[in-house]
């Protein structure tokens, strides 16, 4: 069984603010401060009660905001705190975290300006933070050759690839704007898919022993080695070349399958007693619903896409961040892993939210209340994550150690 490494990374001291001393503080907040933000802005504009004033295809610019924006800073702060323990190295902090937070924050501040600054200048403000990210990272990856896992930095690479796919359209008015948000969402889902498959059945099998309940997990050796990534690359590029289309609804369907088959042997029913457990195996069950819907649609007339999209985004994405950045935040700022009962009620609301937010194209007749009624549910869910982390990723850790 694959495992990944998520103890204490290596720490050198005092670094300046705390909020500087490790990745997750700040990308880790802020991720949740852009979804609380951006949401509400973009049912707004949905509903046509706000301008944003921006160039870009609406459509296009929340999803940015959501993929690169959200996400991506979830990403950041994962992986600037795992790394440190995969190579025992030195954490990321001080100046440099300084610097990476302000590249990201300039960026979203860019695209929210997208309509008053020049396309030149946006794309240059928000393109600077993924290839920083990468920069810190591949150091101590190279010099700890963890090759394995020095696979995230072509990862991020072909993100910020899609993110440029982004601008070219705002740059040039070539139509590369949709297919770039769609390929960060299907990048994001790999990394999901090579991270959740480490930690959740890792982590749920460690609980379960100390809990007095050991299970055998037996990795299926051809999904795990190639078999779950390569039938979401498969099926991504198959809805980026030929979306819609019968093929690339087979290959949807095909993916939901591996995927579920995969999922049914973490043994996720066992966990239901343990939310901070739990809500991974829910985060990864929603990308197989999502994929599923996803080949559906291109047989179903009634089931839109965008029900799919949401449920691999919204439902997948959201619950596999928040579960992962709740636990991490804990352990990594020197506190048990109990969860407050407020963030109980986030990881509610954000599935909750999802659930509104899926149903809502399939049901034209309540669209518009179910849309609204989701939105906020899942805005809900992340501004009570924000209330309840702020102290934990702002005050010094619990056990009075740096980082």
């Amino acid at each position: 069984m694959a495992t990944i490494n998520l103890q204490e990374p290596v720490y050198k001291g005092a670094q300046g603010p705390v909020f500087f001393a490790a990745g997750f503080r700040p990308f880790f907040l802020f991720s949740a401060i852009q979804a609380v933000v951006m949401l509400p802005v973009w049912l707004l504009t949905f509903f046509g009660l706000l301008e944003v004033g921006t160039n870009w295809n609406p459509v296009v610019w929340h999803a940015h905001s959501m993929v690169f924006g959200f996400a991506s800073a979830a990403i950041g702060g994962f992986l600037l705190t795992a790394v440190p323990s995969w190579t025992n190295s030195h954490h990321v902090s001080g100046r440099p975290l300084a610097v990476l937070f302000g590249l990201w924050l300039a960026g979203r501040i860019a695209t929210g300006l997208a309509g008053i600054l020049p396309p030149a200048v946006v794309a240059v403000a928000d393109l600077g933070y993924l290839p920083l990210l990468a920069v810190l990272l591949a150091k101590p990856l190279i010099e700890a050759k963890k090759w394995r896992n020095i696979a995230f930095l072509p990862i991020l690479g072909v993100l910020w690839l899609a993110d440029l796919c982004v601008h070219l359209e705002a740059l040039t008015g070539s139509p590369t704007g949709l297919k770039g948000v769609y390929l960060g969402i299907f990048v994001v889902l790999l990394m999901i898919v090579i991270v959740g498959g480490r930690i959740v059945p890792s982590f749920t099998q460690n609980w379960l022993r100390m809990q007095g309940r050991p299970v055998e997990m037996t990795p299926v050796g051809w999904i795990e080695k190639g078999g779950a990534a390569g039938s979401l690359v498969l099926a991504a590029l198959a809805q980026l070349m030929l979306p819609s289309t019968p093929l690339a609804g087979v290959l949807a369907l095909v993916a939901a399958v591996i995927h579920f088959y995969r999922l049914s042997g973490w043994h996720g029913l066992k966990t239901m007693g343990n939310p901070i457990l739990a809500v991974l195996h829910v985060g990864y069950g929603w990308m197989v619903l999502g994929f599923a819907l996803l080949g559906l649609s291109a047989f179903i007339d009634g089931l839109p896409a965008s029900a799919a999209v949401h449920a691999l985004t919204a439902g997948s994405v959201g619950t596999m961040v928040i579960g992962v950045m709740s636990r991490a935040a804990l352990g990594h700022s020197g506190r048990p892993l109990e969860l407050a009962p407020a963030t109980v009620v986030a990881y509610i609301l954000v599935s909750v939210g999802t659930i509104l937010r899926v149903a809502a194209p399939v049901l034209p007749g309540a669209m518009i209340p179910m849309t609204l009624a989701g939105g906020l549910a899942w805005t809900a869910g992340w501004l009570v994550y924000v209330v309840v982390y702020f102290p934990v990723t702002t005050q010094p850790r619990a056990d009075g150690r740096p980082g």
